[in-house]
């Protein structure tokens, strides 16, 4: 399918708005916090559970998600995702306790798994490698930066209009322009299962190993990270996760083929991600408590700071993937990193009196300019290579990491940003200046974390517009042309 065609331009769309929903709920209920803890009665250890369930449950099922569509279809499996995604947004905005809110946030997390590998292999077995390709993943790269900053600024003017439940309910029109959309533009696909096929015991340890290791990661912060409870956690899951490699190698239809692993840049790709997200993620979440609890900005003008950030994203996207055929992939992601260290940097110095456009939009506006960098052109170099039957594997390895990268990175600094900030406490500091310190603090390592993604990336092998090498013996199938 080309983008010069109509049906061509729709379906990109279709696909990215579907990314935009995953992403964006990822965060757009961090601004509601304070009206849902008032309506429902949270308590301060439950509200969490609002965005870390639907984190957990997206990030656990990512690897099941993407295989599922390779074997089952992956219009099925994107549709099953759109309307369980739908149907739990309602049940979470008509929810009157807090119970059946976290209920529905876990199992919407789930329907999240489902459709991002499914609407990311989808786009890359419709438009071929070159100039298709690269454009297309260009506009997924910024569509899913623009959601990370999007969620915030549409959770404060939802919360302040509307009303907190909003937040949710807004998904539903989208999901079901997007559900009539993909059975009107996508093609169906025969599934290539059978139950003798599937890997139910590699399903079981790889979900459950998943699970437990973004689950512990979650609670690390709360009992901390030398607890008994945490290090038999972390354990458990990492011999879960090795007996689910075990298994994979012995497996004669594994639900994740480790030949995938032989996709020149593919784990590189994953590694960068993995990295860069912890840093990118965890830097809007501390930025944004920073602004309202620091710099005293209310739920709309710290959504509104993040405006100069989309239009970043959107130039910075566009502008990678016209660069990735003359100079590859490798210069751009590296680049792009080390730009956003900077500017995540310049934001760790946010003074306490701090004016926005001398101390805030700098360093906003150059980590913007490098994440659209970073995320366009770690998806181009992770995806450059990969068999078709195999798209959705790679796309829920891909996803994976990020889900990772984000669990790990608020894990890690939050219980930074907690203990700086009981040490300037503990100092006498003023409460203000504390919780300055805490969350500067977290931004620096932000800032690392980032940078320590440029020097993955540097092993990224610096994929152009011809497609890198295919796994041995594996040719791409065409996606069927829709009737």
């Amino acid at each position: 399918m080309s983008l010069r065609t109509r049906r061509g331009i729709l379906t990109l769309l279709l696909l990215c708005a579907v990314q935009f929903l995953d992403v964006v709920d990822s965060s757009i209920t961090n601004v509601a916090f304070p009206s849902i803890e008032r309506a429902l009665h949270f308590s301060q250890q439950s509200l969490q559970w609002v965005a870390s369930g639907y984190l957990l449950t997206y990030g656990g099922f990512l690897l099941l998600g993407g295989r599922l569509a390779d074997l089952l279809g992956r219009r099925r499996v994107l549709a099953v995702g759109l309307a369980l995604f739908a149907t739990c947004s309602l049940a979470a905005g008509a929810a009157q306790s807090e119970g059946l809110l976290i209920a529905a946030r876990l199992v919407q997390g789930l329907g999240a798994a489902l459709m991002a590998p499914a609407a990311l292999s989808i786009l890359t077995t419709t438009f071929g490698e070159g100039g298709d390709r690269h454009t297309a993943l260009g506009v997924w790269g910024a569509i899913s930066g623009l959601g990370a900053a999007a969620g915030v600024f549409l959770g404060g003017v939802l919360s302040e209009g509307p009303g907190w439940r909003w937040v949710f309910f807004v998904n539903l029109p989208f999901c079901g322009l997007a559900l009539a959309a993909c059975f009107r533009l996508l093609s169906g696909e025969r599934g290539r299962a059978r139950s003798s096929d599937f890997d139910t015991q590699g399903a079981l340890l790889g979900t459950g190993g998943m699970l437990l290791l973004v689950y512990a990661l979650i609670k690390a912060p709360d009992v901390g990270w030398g607890t008994t409870r945490t290090v038999a956690l972390l354990a458990v899951a990492v011999a879960t996760l090795g007996a689910f490699v075990l298994n994979e190698r012995s497996n004669r239809n594994p639900l994740v083929p480790l030949s995938i692993f032989r996709v020149k840049g593919l784990a590189a790709a994953d590694a960068t991600q993995l990295i860069g997200m912890a840093g990118f993620f965890s830097m809007f979440f501390f930025l944004t408590l920073y602004m309202q609890q620091v710099l005293g900005y209310s739920p709309i003008q710290a959504g509104a700071a993040y405006l100069p950030v989309t239009a970043s994203l959107a130039f910075a996207a566009g502008a990678s993937s016209q660069l990735f055929a003359r100079i590859g992939t490798r210069p751009v992601i590296v680049t792009g990193a080390l730009l956003s260290a900077v500017g995540i940097a310049y934001l760790s110095r946010v003074p306490l009196d701090a004016s926005y456009a001398g101390d805030v939009l700098p360093g906003l506006v150059a980590m913007a300019l490098g994440f659209g960098a970073v995320f366009v052109g770690v998806t181009t170099a992770a995806n450059a290579g990969v068999p078709a039957d195999r798209a959705g594997l790679a796309a829920g390895l891909l996803s994976a990491s990020q889900q990772l990268g984000m669990a790990l990175g608020l894990a890690i600094l939050s219980a930074l940003a907690t203990a700086r900030t009981g040490h300037l406490l503990a100092a006498h500091a003023a409460h203000p200046a504390a919780l300055a310190g805490g969350y500067r603090r977290a931004l620096e390592a932000c800032s690392g974390f980032v940078a320590l993604a440029a020097l993955i990336a540097a092993r990224i092998p610096s994929t152009r517009a011809a497609a890198a090498p295919m796994l041995a013996g594996a040719e791409p199938t065409p996606e069927p042309a829709a009737p």
